[in-house]
């Protein structure tokens, strides 16, 4: 089984370096609001169950003018499934329960309802496999075609230039996970969703780690712009109350199908981390 250890480093390394990139972007957008506000950053370690060293990560949180509530979390942990897990994972099973996981997830919930909300997370994960999962998607209280199109358009971009399958596929595959049945409706205007792009050997792993690359600098190219797009626009007592009872929905999905936060509570994660992407503010009926 090939080692993936020093693979694992350089998608960390990246990862970390995109978080501090996004940061300092949605900064500025607060520094061009005249808010003061920033990220808050706080360390976590974790323990496997027979108390060695299971990695951890880093929980950054901001609560500022424009982004209400925004969590960009980064973490690399190592460990053993739970057997009635375990068989759940690619590349993993009850005689071959261990993994590592390496990746970013950001959640941004906005002030003013005119500005979508949005996920994005990049991941590089090994069992007796190894593969990249990822995406990100868009979720506006009150959408605006030209903002989902130019979102649909820059991923289109970053998808075009390594596989002319991927767009159309990994638009589908968002379209099909961010479903909430319960309520039959989509939890936003989708974006792209992918996962188990496999590593065989390494020349797999670079293949796919630079569409993922990709996938990061699109997300930090476009969303700023929709933010500063919007940010500024006036918006009612209706609007905000449309936006609540969108984040409703949301927090649904997130706590009864996401399965990033099935992982992260599976595998020990910071609590306060896994939960980051629910919304300050919400309301049901």
């Amino acid at each position: 089984m090939t080692d993936w250890t020093n693979q694992t480093a350089e998608a960390r390394a990246w990862f970390e370096a995109l978080r501090d990139r996004i940061c300092a972007a949605f900064e500025a957008i607060e520094r061009e609001a005249g808010s003061d506000a920033s990220f808050e950053y706080l360390a976590w370690d974790r323990e496997t169950d027979d108390g060695a060293d299971g990695g951890g990560g880093v929980r950054g949180v901001m609560k500022g003018k424009v982004f209400e509530k925004v969590g960009v979390n980064v973490s690399t942990v190592s460990g053993e499934f739970a057997p009635q897990f375990a068989g759940t994972i690619n590349g993993a099973s009850v005689d071959n329960p261990g993994f590592t996981a390496t990746g970013i997830s950001l959640v941004a919930h906005m002030a003013n309802p005119h500005v979508p909300a949005v996920h994005m997370n990049t991941r590089f994960l090994t069992t007796q496999a190894a593969w990249f999962g990822g995406g990100a998607d868009l979720n506006p209280p009150l959408p605006y075609k030209e903002d989902t199109e130019a979102f649909h358009a820059r991923f289109r971009a970053a998808c075009a230039a390594h596989n002319p399958t991927y767009y159309d596929r990994f638009k589908q595959w968002a379209d099909d996970y961010f479903f909430i049945p319960h309520r039959n409706v989509h939890r936003g205007v989708g974006g792209i969703f992918y996962d188990h792009l496999e590593c065989e050997d390494e020349a797999a792993f670079a293949r796919h780690f630079a569409f993922t690359r990709d996938v990061g600098e699109a997300f930090l190219d476009v969303y700023p712009k929709i933010v500063r797009g919007r940010m500024n626009t006036e918006f009612s007592p209706a609007d905000k109350q449309q936006q609540l009872e969108w984040r409703g929905r949301y927090a649904e999905f997130n706590l009864v199908y996401d399965r990033g936060t099935l992982f992260g509570l599976k595998t020990g994660g910071n609590i306060d981390a896994i939960l980051m992407s629910l919304p300050p503010e919400a309301t049901w009926g």
